[in-house]
């Protein structure tokens, strides 16, 4: 798999890779917020239920959000080059 992604994408080889970065996860740092909110709007009562609202919200979300996120993410990785892996909003 490593050889096929580093062959075929042009993106940083895997040691300056920040997997865990949520400034650099697209659900992160545009769509968890408004998850959480809407997962605990209302009481829940059990696991089960949990992941029926998550997965309700998720594919109730528009596409646009999806886009959205993507369309940033250039952007946030490089303030997050500029700031050397720093905090980065002030960036944006």
């Amino acid at each position: 798999m490593i050889d096929f992604v580093s062959s075929n994408t042009h993106f940083h080889s895997l040691d300056l890779w920040s997997p865990n970065s949520t400034d650099l996860n697209p659900v992160d740092y545009k769509k968890s917020g408004d998850i959480q909110q809407q997962v605990h709007q209302s009481q829940l009562h059990s696991i089960d239920e949990l992941k029926k609202r998550l997965l309700e919200d998720w594919r109730d979300m528009d596409q646009s959000v999806i886009d959205s996120a993507i369309d940033g993410w250039r952007k946030r990785l490089r303030a997050c080059t500029e700031a050397k892996g720093g905090h980065l909003e002030q960036l944006l």
